[in-house]
C-alpha cells in the first residue's frame, strides 16, 4: 500500500474508480461526517448504554456522547499525522498535500463518529445475547437454519459483531429514497477494525484481523470494493481476511484513549472511585520525560482547583493531549509495517514498556471495579433477557410464519426491515429481524419486551 493511493472520493456503490481532484476531496469527507451525524442511527446512540445505566440523577456518558468525544480525539490524531506526512513527502502533488493536511482529520473524525453505530442495545452484553441465542438454538429451528444458511451466513448471527453491523448499517439500502449512507470508501475503510468474514473471524491466528470480524456475508462484495480501491493485501491462507487499512489504527487509537479515561471519569462522578484513586492511575504518565516532565506543575494546578470533578476533567484533558501526541508518533514510526499490512497490534501496544504497564493497570482496575460494578452487571443481565426474549419472539415468528400469532408479531417489524415470505429468504429475514432489534435503543427494547411479554399492557393510541 502507498499513502498516495489510500484515499479516494469514490463512494460505496459507485461502480468504478473515480479520479480524485483537490476540490472534490476537500468536500467529500466532510459530507461523510455530516451524513453520519444527521442519521437516525447516530441519534439513537443517545439512548444506548456506554457502561453505566442511564438515565440517572448523575449524567454519565452514553454511546452518542462517547462517539462525539472519540471523533474529537480522532480529528486531532488525523491532523497530527497528516501534517507530518505532508512534511515528509513534499513532492507528492497537490491532491496528496490537500488530503493529508486538510482531509485526513475529517476521515478519522467521521469514522470515529460511526465506530459504535452498529452496536445493539446494552452494548457488548447485547452482542453476547444475540450470539448466545443463535448458538443455543435446538430442535427444528436449529435444523432449518443449518439447512438453509451457509456456514458464513450462520456465523453472522452466531458470532454477531457490532463492527460488522456498522458496515451493514452504513452500506445497506433500507429505503427507496437513498441507497445507504453512501459514504466514501475511505471513511468506510477507516471503520473496519477487523477485516475478516464472520466464519474466519474470532480465531487466535496471531492476526489482528481475525480477533473479531468486520463484515457480514451480505457485505463481502462491498468490502471487496474497498480492497480493490486501495489495493489492500489479502492474508495468506484465508478466503476473506485482509490487512487493515492504515487509517483504522487512528480510529481505534482515538477510542482506546477515550474509554480508558472517560469510564473512570464517570465512575468518579458516580462516587464509585475516589479522586485519590483517579490521580494515582493517571499522574504517573506525567512523571516521565515524554510526559511533559512537569508532574509538579500539574499537582500545583490541582491544588488551585477546589472541585474534585474539575480536577478529574483537568487530568482527563491533559492525559488525552499526551496520548494523542504519543500515538501519533507511534503511527509515524510504524509506517513501514502499516503500509505492508503487517502491524498485528493496536498502537497502544506499541508504546514503550512503562506506558504499557501503566495502561495495563488502568485496564485491570477498570475490569475489577467498573465493568463488574453491581449496576453495570445488572444492566448486562437485563440486556441478555430483553434481547434474547425479543429474538425468541421474532425469529420463531419468521420460522413459523403461517401461525396466526406469528403473523401478528411480524406486523410489529417496520416496513424498512421487510420480511419476504418466499423460499430462499431465510437469511434475509433473519437479518431483517436482527437489523430491527440491533437498531433499538435500550429504552425502546425494554418497552417492547415488556409489552410483548405482558408485563406492561399497551395503551391504544
Amino acid at each position: 500500500m502507498k499513502w498516495s493511493s489510500l484515499y479516494s472520493a469514490r463512494r460505496s456503490g459507485d461502480p468504478v474508480k473515480k479520479n480524485t481532484n483537490p476540490d472534490q476531496v476537500r468536500t467529500s469527507f466532510l459530507r461523510d461526517y455530516d451524513r453520519i451525524i444527521f442519521s437516525s442511527a447516530f441519534r439513537r446512540l443517545q439512548n444506548k448504554t456506554q457502561v453505566f445505566p442511564l438515565p440517572g440523577a448523575v449524567f454519565v456518558h452514553n454511546r452518542l456522547t462517547h462517539s462525539l468525544e472519540v471523533a474529537s480525539v480522532g480529528r486531532s490524531l488525523g491532523k497530527a499525522v497528516g501534517e507530518e506526512l505532508t512534511l515528509k513527502y513534499p513532492n507528492e502533488g497537490e491532491a496528496f498535500t490537500d488530503f493529508y493536511r486538510h482531509e485526513l482529520q475529517s476521515v478519522i473524525a467521521a469514522a470515529c463518529l460511526a465506530h459504535d453505530i452498529g452496536n445493539p442495545p446494552f452494548g457488548h452484553s447485547g452482542e453476547d445475547a444475540i450470539r448466545n441465542f443463535f448458538t443455543t438454538l435446538t430442535g427444528e429451528a436449529k435444523e432449518v437454519i443449518h439447512r438453509e444458511l451457509t456456514e458464513n451466513q450462520r456465523k453472522d448471527f452466531e458470532l454477531f459483531e457490532g463492527n460488522s453491523n456498522a458496515v451493514r448499517l452504513l452500506t445497506h439500502k433500507y429505503n427507496e429514497l437513498e441507497p445507504s449512507s453512501k459514504l466514501t470508501l475511505t471513511t468506510l475503510a477507516a471503520i473496519v477494525k477487523y477485516p475478516s468474514s464472520s466464519a474466519e473471524g474470532f480465531k487466535k491466528t496471531g492476526l489482528i484481523a481475525t480477533k473479531k470480524s468486520g463484515f457480514f456475508d451480505s457485505e463481502i462484495e462491498t468490502y471487496l470494493q474497498i480492497v480493490d480501491q486501495f489495493e489492500i493485501p489479502k492474508k495468506a491462507g484465508f478466503e476473506h481476511v485482509y490487512a487493515r487499512h492504515p487509517f483504522v489504527y487512528l480510529t481505534e487509537a482515538a477510542d482506546d484513549i477515550c474509554y480508558r479515561v472517560i469510564d473512570l471519569e464517570d465512575a468518579h462522578r458516580l462516587h464509585i472511585i475516589s479522586i485519590e484513586t483517579f490521580l494515582k492511575l493517571f499522574l504517573p504518565f506525567f512523571e516521565r520525560e515524554d510526559g511533559y516532565k512537569h508532574v509538579d506543575k500539574i499537582q500545583e494546578k490541582l491544588k488551585q482547583i477546589n472541585d474534585d470533578n474539575q480536577k478529574v476533567q483537568y487530568i482527563r484533558a491533559m492525559w488525552i493531549g499526551l496520548m494523542v501526541g504519543k500515538l501519533a508518533k507511534v503511527f509515524l514510526e510504524k509506517e513501514e509495517e502499516l503500509l505492508a499490512g503487517t502491524l498485528e497490534s493496536d498502537l497502544m501496544k506499541c508504546l514503550d514498556e512503562r506506558d504499557q504497564e501503566l495502561i495495563a493497570e488502568i485496564n485491570r482496575f477498570s475490569v475489577k471495579y467498573i465493568y463488574n460494578y453491581k449496576s453495570v452487571v445488572e444492566i448486562e443481565i437485563a440486556g441478555y433477557n430483553v434481547i434474547g426474549g425479543l429474538l425468541k419472539e421474532f425469529i420463531h415468528a419468521v420460522l413459523d410464519n403461517d401461525n396466526p400469532r406469528s403473523v401478528k408479531i411480524l406486523r410489529l417489524i417496520p416496513a424498512q426491515f421487510p420480511i419476504k415470505l418466499k423460499d430462499g429468504s431465510l437469511y434475509h429475514n433473519i437479518q431483517s429481524v436482527v437489523d430491527f432489534i440491533s437498531g433499538m435503543t435500550d429504552l425502546y427494547a425494554i418497552d417492547l419486551y415488556r409489552k410483548m411479554t405482558g408485563i406492561n399492557i399497551p395503551e391504544i393510541r
